[in-house]
């Protein structure tokens, strides 16, 4: 197994490659000179850049859509309209590609808030705003279109209705025609506990049967995954790899939130635990177009994911912490450690950027896996490590 570009945590059990993932051509030629059997593409920006485009035309099987079909997640702007054009449930919204018509329909008395402020391309997972008042949405424009704090991602804006309910990840995996649900997931994105604070990439996430249940399942597939792949085919765009739907459980139904073109982080962390099939099958399988003949078989279990970030994060850091711990907690084998911004040098393993751990745990119920991950949290550390206290804490309390 190969990773590129990788960190500590996967060098353990590959061999990583010194290939940065914008580097699409020096990837595909990598794949074919080692003669590479099946890739799976992880992050967002190198499947918006086209990377399963080069592996297609290098004839290298690929898990993952093309650039065309990527835009579901690559730009806001193309989602939301799409979604208007398949009756695909969302929340109302606005498009502005300059700062003084963001704010205009901010002033107007059709804006009401809270009101959500997003940048239209990547971001990593920060490129959102929960503006509460007319000064913080003001403000979230300035920073996205004006000061560029985000680059490209701010050429454009969507100005979002705040839904209210309970959010909830549902996965998919489809080869453009079978669609095969994963277990469903709940992220925490917001960075300090009770969900205060300005977005992050996500900073744990649960996974159990009470997310969703069996009818909404069904509603969920129904009016918004079936017609995302039926829609993108029609527009000339086949998806195929894997959907991710962020979603609003609403009084009035399931809406959509944003779409990942990919698992998904930290849900990925708890869902893929969970699995108890053989994954390459079903990668496998996707990638021929033979999805129909893959049996998932998921564990009767929950799965929590506490991230340990830097100091600072979603802001400013520091890199080059030494990390303790990860040893001990990894004894538990309900425990996982998955290494996120991580470097090794000589013996010790570093911090490398904002969102460094994922410490994973399965258990019985939700009440197990929660205290089993917090154990294991609780034998790591590193200067500055910051972490949420409540990971599980509204699932508990919704399904008491």
């Amino acid at each position: 197994m190969f990773c590129a570009p990788g960190n500590a945590g996967i060098e353990q059990i590959s061999r990583v490659v010194p290939i940065g993932p914008e580097n699409l051509a020096e990837l595909s030629s990598f794949a074919v000179r080692e003669r590479i059997d099946l890739v799976i593409v992880g992050p967002e920006a190198p499947l918006a850049a086209g990377v399963v485009d080069h592996f297609d035309s290098a004839g290298i099987p690929v898990l993952g859509p093309t650039r065309a079909a990527a835009r579901l997640e690559a730009s806001k702007v193309f989602a939301k309209q799409f979604m208007a054009r398949h009756d695909i449930p969302t929340a109302a919204f606005s498009v502005h590609t300059d700062a003084a018509s963001a704010v205009a329909r901010l002033d107007s008395r059709e804006t009401s808030y809270p009101v959500v402020v997003k940048a239209d391309g990547l971001a990593a997972g920060k490129g959102v705003v929960v503006a509460r008042t007319r000064e913080e949405a003001r403000d979230a424009v300035d920073r996205i279109m004006t000061r560029r704090e985000f680059g490209a991602a701010g050429d454009a804006v969507v100005l979002e209705e705040c839904l209210r309910g309970r959010e909830a990840s549902f996965i998919v995996f489809t080869d453009g025609r079978t669609i095969l649900p994963a277990v469903s997931a709940e992220d925490h994105k917001a960075v300090y506990d009770g969900d205060v604070g300005p977005n992050t990439g996500g900073m744990g996430a649960v996974s159990c049967s009470s997310i969703l249940g069996d009818d909404l399942e069904r509603e969920v597939l129904a009016r918004i995954i079936r017609p995302v792949i039926e829609g993108m085919a029609a527009e000339g765009a086949p998806f195929r790899g894997i959907l991710y739907a962020g979603l609003m459980l609403t009084a009035d139904g399931p809406r959509v939130l944003e779409f990942n073109v990919r698992m998904g982080d930290p849900e990925a962390q708890v869902i893929l635990p969970r699995l108890t099939s053989d994954f390459a099958p079903l990668c496998e399988a996707l990638c021929a177009g033979e999805l129909e003949r893959y049996r998932a078989a998921w564990a009767d279990s929950a799965a929590v994911c506490v991230v340990l970030a830097s100091r600072g994060y979603p802001g400013g850091y520091e890199k080059g912490k030494a990390i303790s711990g990860l040893e001990m907690a990894a004894e538990d084998k309900r425990v996982v450690v998955f290494h996120s911004a991580t470097r090794q040098a000589g013996n010790a393993i570093l911090t490398d950027g904002g969102r460094v751990l994922g410490v994973t745990a399965l258990g019985a119920d939700l009440h197990d896996a929660v205290s089993a991950a917090y154990e294991a949290v609780n034998k790591i550390r590193f200067e500055g490590m910051h972490y949420r206290r409540d990971i599980g804490a509204r699932r508990r309390a919704f399904s008491s």
